[in-house]
């Protein structure tokens, strides 16, 4: 699903519930980050962590640990830059060269109404205005689900490219449905913050994709060089 949702010189790997990956070993430089965490922790850290060594070899790059660096965000080999995500029975790492691409960021996550007094403290005024006319078109669709992950994508892709905080307040995104009907489409994030730098450009916003499939919602945040 997730690749659908990428340019073709992104790698993707994901894995579903009953995926071999979710049996994967931790690399042992990777033990000492869940030493003492829970076993579903563990599981996680460790299958995410096998998607994102098959991306790597499938790029041509030998399969390594992925060490948690500044605020969780993973370390990746020189020349790579990448993003990865987890929730209950899905997990997917994207791969790119990073002379391909500035950054990327994907999240994924159950498609299930958000818990109750969640949306009043991450949305914005006009997001949940936006969210209510969805709604009103697709009941069936899990809007608040969808922005919530769309922010987690939009923050993935910002701090590789400023090593700062990107509250869920300071990005207004708009989720566009593709008009074939079906539940996938586009994101833009309007930054209200003053944007990174990317060559010779400063961003005012960031732009993506997303999907619901099997019970799961993805998104991704994609920066071009230019």
């Amino acid at each position: 699903m997730i690749e659908e949702l990428l340019p073709e010189s992104v790698v993707a790997v994901e894995a579903l519930r009953d995926d071999p990956l979710w049996e994967a070993p931790l690399h042992p430089e990777e033990e000492g980050f869940v030493a003492r965490a829970v076993a579903k922790r563990r599981r996680e850290y460790a299958a995410v962590r096998g998607c994102a060594r098959r991306a790597m070899e499938k790029l041509g790059v030998p399969a390594q640990a992925v060490l948690s660096g500044e605020r969780g965000a993973p370390r990746w080999p020189a020349g790579l830059i990448g993003s990865m995500t987890h929730c209950d029975g899905y997990c997917a790492a994207a791969l790119v060269r990073a002379t391909e691409l500035a950054s990327l960021g994907i999240d994924a996550e159950p498609h299930g109404a958000l818990p109750d007094g969640v949306g009043a403290t991450v949305f914005l005024p006009a997001e949940a205005q936006r969210l209510a006319g969805l709604a009103g078109e697709r009941p069936d669709v899990h809007w608040d689900r969808i922005l919530f992950s769309a922010k987690e994508s939009v923050y993935k892709a910002w701090y590789p490219l400023t090593h700062k905080w990107l509250d869920f307040s300071e990005a207004d995104i708009t989720l566009r449905p593709d008009p074939d009907g079906t539940p996938t489409g586009a994101l833009r994030a309007e930054l209200l913050v003053p944007g990174p730098r990317v060559g010779e450009r400063t961003l005012s916003s960031f732009d993506g994709r997303w999907a619901v499939r099997a019970g799961v919602v993805v998104t991704t945040v994609v920066v071009p060089h230019a």
